[in-house]
């Protein structure tokens, strides 16, 4: 097994150039650019998280699956929890640097340094499918841990009312946990992401992986038809947009028809890149650091989309400026700022390598 697969850093890169644009048309771009602005949102939301938190999960068997006698002792599980709380930490750290403005004390605002996040998620997503890995080496650990997260998915359903009506009392405990991609019920992709990922490492110990993900893409393919068929005979209005799904606490959450489209996209995408990455060799070595810096580029590229270049804290009280620095009223901007922002990522990218191979023993 190589220490990195290409087809994985491929598929992170390009989910990182999907949440960029997610980033810069939301901070960018005003509302008056009407619905393109709406759906280059909206498209990229359903894109680029779910891939990063699917991929928690589907990544963690690499390592754990050769251990899989002894997952669950405390040396096997502390560098696991550690990088949990890191890029726990780094959520937390993000917050300050983009809202600064917003005082420590003050749990009621969207904004405070408290409020939850995708890096947040993801972190305590580590910390808990680690442990959760001990029990795939179980008959039925697999179909067990998959009805779970469809069962954890239906029941947030279920609760979404009588959510939206208890969370406006309780703000610290909506900030911390049902903001922006909450653990629940988005840690029910991570686990689904273990499933198939520990699934995948069995198959390849065992001979060839490509029927594998022949499968997932067929699955995936069917899934998305089930998505469409599924809108056509109980449509919603409007069709596609964030007013079909869920919306609690001011933040998306998606709707069965487009948790089921957003599956098939991602079992898709993954067959996708696997079999141009690993089986026709294709090597986009930009693409590929972006997705190994996925993490430092993740929180960098935040800061300058919306501390810098956007209407921030820092814009204010640093720059002296009283309004975004990027306000865009053209697209041929927007793509043309989108690019340079996009290069910018990649030479940080290598940057960051360099820095890394460098001081590593002493820094890292």
């Amino acid at each position: 097994m190589p220490a990195r697969l290409a087809f994985l850093d491929v598929f992170r890169g390009f989910a990182l150039i999907v949440m960029v644009l997610n980033h810069t048309g939301r901070w960018w771009i005003g509302r008056e650019m009407g619905w393109w602005r709406y759906w280059i949102v909206y498209g990229t939301m359903t894109v680029a998280a779910p891939i990063f938190l699917f991929l928690v999960g589907f990544v963690l068997p690499l390592s754990l699956h050769r251990h899989a006698g002894d997952i669950a002792t405390p040396s096997r599980l502390w560098p696991y929890w550690r990088r949990g709380a890191t890029i726990f930490a780094a959520g937390l750290l993000l917050n300050v640097v983009v809202f600064g403005s917003v005082q420590l004390r003050s749990l009621s605002h969207e904004d405070s340094p408290f409020a939850g996040g995708v890096l947040q998620t993801i972190g305590l997503a580590i910390i808990v499918m680690t442990p959760t890995a001990a029990l795939l080496k179980w008959p039925g650990g697999r179909p067990a841990l998959l009805g779970a997260a469809l069962v954890a998915y239906l029941i947030f359903l279920a609760a979404y009312a009588p959510l939206k009506a208890w969370l406006p009392n309780h703000p610290g405990l909506s900030l911390l946990l049902f903001l922006d991609y909450p653990p629940w019920p988005w840690i029910c992709l991570v686990l689904v992401g273990l499933v198939l990922g520990w699934w995948w490492r069995d198959v390849a110990e065992r001979g060839s992986d490509v029927p594998f993900f022949r499968n997932l893409a067929v699955v995936g393919l069917v899934l998305m038809v089930l998505a469409i068929v599924a809108e056509v005979v109980w449509p919603s209005s409007p069709h596609i947009g964030f007013t079909r799904d869920r919306v609690l606490n001011n933040h998306w959450v998606p709707a069965p028809i487009t948790s089921v489209w957003i599956l098939g996209t991602v079992f898709v995408m993954l067959a996708f890149f696997y079999w141009v990455c690993e089986r026709r060799g294709w090597r986009p070595e930009w693409v590929i650091v972006l997705g190994q810096t996925a993490l430092m580029l993740y929180f960098v590229h935040q800061v300058i989309v919306y501390t810098v270049l956007g209407d921030s804290w820092l814009a204010q009280r640093v720059l002296g400026a009283r309004a975004p620095l990027v306000s865009l009223h053209e697209w041929w901007k927007f793509w043309a700022l989108n690019g340079v922002l996009i290069i910018g990522c990649v030479g940080l990218g290598y940057a960051w390598q360099a820095i890394k191979a460098r001081s590593k023993g002493l820094l890292f």
